[in-house]
């Protein structure tokens, strides 16, 4: 972006690793779906060992809109939508998977309703119709019935990739890996009310995941108990106001 350039009014993070086949057709559905507004499109490439940065750069030369951010390693998802949100130009980001289970035309709705209420910090959005496998949907329902009863964070889904909210409250949150699933209790935490969009999720474009479940499973639990800590703990947001 030129120094005169004005910023993008929304930034679409995408984090990815070796979804080289997925990249094309999804840049072409955000186009559509933002088509008359200001964006760009941040993908955050995690250490991918195919063609991932290959395909980015080829799309790139005919769209100003689009970068890549490229970690020298992989750093697991959490740590790719923070480098994406850390490099966005604008001050609303929206998220998405880069597989192609999250429909980009949910984009402008989840946007609508972020902006409708500057008391919502963040809008999740909730998966109908999941694709997945039956095993990883039954880890889900039990990861979200779990984690709703512990931190009464009032969302039935926060594995969706599809979010919108404001990059300065997600930067200011406090950060770990993992922290894209307690989105919703920590931006409670901040004093700010989480907005829900219904989401049709769809299957997978090409390839497979590459963000194991095994290890998710171990981890989360830490996690939680973490974020419960951190809620507990938390006082009063202070209404400051500058006198004189």
């Amino acid at each position: 972006m030129r120094d005169n350039e004005p910023a993008p009014s929304v930034s679409i993070v995408i984090p990815v690793k070796n979804e080289a086949g997925n990249i094309a057709p999804l840049v072409a559905e955000i186009e559509r779906a933002l088509a008359g507004q200001s964006f760009e499109i941040v993908y955050v490439n995690d250490g991918s060992t195919d063609g991932t940065e290959a395909e980015l750069a080829s799309l790139k030369a005919s769209r100003p809109w689009l970068r890549q951010i490229k970690h020298a390693a992989s750093c697991g998802q959490s740590s790719a939508v923070r480098t994406g949100v850390k490099h966005a130009r604008a001050p609303l980001v929206a998220t998405l998977d880069g597989d192609g289970q999250n429909d980009p035309a949910f984009v402008p709705k989840l946007l609508a309703v972020l902006t409708e209420n500057p008391r919502i910090g963040l809008v999740a959005g909730q998966r109908v119709g999941r694709k997945d496998t039956g095993f990883k949907k039954f880890q889900s329902r039990i990861a979200n019935g779990v984690r709703s009863a512990v931190l009464r964070d009032g969302t039935r889904d926060t594995g969706c990739g599809l979010k919108a909210f404001r990059r300065d409250l997600f930067l200011s949150l406090p950060y770990f890996d993992g922290l894209h699933r307690f989105l919703p209790a920590l931006v409670r935490r901040e004093g700010y009310e989480i907005g829900y969009v219904d989401v049709v999720d769809r299957q997978r474009g090409h390839g497979v995941s590459n963000y194991g479940l095994w290890d998710r499973l171990w981890v989360g639990i830490l996690d939680l108990a973490g974020v419960w800590w951190l809620v507990r703990r938390r006082k009063r947001v202070p209404d400051a106001t500058e006198i004189g």
